[in-house]
């Protein structure tokens, strides 16, 4: 039985994965968000429920205490959060992070549509969440980094992997899909140890978004 912190609990894909982890799995989950009252236990036995922001470093110690694993999801200013969150990890001794970000991390998103991603989301941005996993593989803690690509909600759990290194491959990828491979390291820690994984779904590449109603 493993006790599993998960940040950002009220995200879309945080709560499918609470959802399938409370059903597939004998984990004990602590759920920390910053507005608990968004969040109501499905089984009071397996979840805690915790209100704290990331960025409030006490509070995220506290949290931190006794977990196995930490996966984040988060959205905001990436580097100050993720310099807290190893910190946390290294004081209390917690050596497994699943970090969940975007695709273009180290500019491995090809040709124009990999130009778009730039353009679109803006340096400020980028260079926001680059600094953040610079901070986390640059630490000592045993992360995955997951680079995803444009969500959606469709069901399908389609999805291709690439490696740091290797050019992005998909323009989009539904949340269900992300959440089904968070499940999978969370089921199986060794598993993706240390590596850095682009996501995205099988035959969306191309220099545009594109989506699986047209695929």
């Amino acid at each position: 039985m493993s006790n599993i912190l998960i940040l950002g609990a009220y995200g879309q894909i945080a709560r499918i994965v609470r959802g399938r982890m409370l059903t597939e799995s004998d984990a004990l989950l602590s759920e920390y968000l910053r507005r608990s009252e968004r969040l109501k236990p499905i089984d009071p036995s397996r979840e805690s429920i915790i209100e704290g922001d990331v960025n409030d470093y006490g509070n995220l110690l506290s949290a931190m205490r006794g977990q196995d694993i930490v996966y984040a999801n988060l959205g905001g200013e990436f580097e100050p959060m993720a310099k807290n969150v190893v910190r946390a990890m290294d004081a209390v001794g917690v050596k497994r992070l699943i970090w969940v970000t975007g695709l273009g991390l180290y500019h491995e998103v090809p040709g124009r549509f990999g130009q778009w991603v730039e353009d679109s989301i803006g340096s400020e941005v980028m260079d926001d969440t680059r600094r953040a996993a610079q901070v986390i593989e640059e630490s000592d803690v045993d992360s995955t980094i997951i680079r995803a690509a444009y969500m959606d909600d469709e069901p399908d759990l389609d999805y291709e992997l690439t490696r740091k290194g290797e050019p992005f491959k998909g323009t989009t990828v539904s949340r269900a899909a992300i959440a089904d491979l968070i499940v999978d390291i969370l089921k199986n820690p060794s598993e993706y140890s240390g590596e850095s994984l682009g996501i995205a779904r099988p035959g969306t590449e191309g220099d545009h978004l594109i989506w699986k109603s047209q695929g």
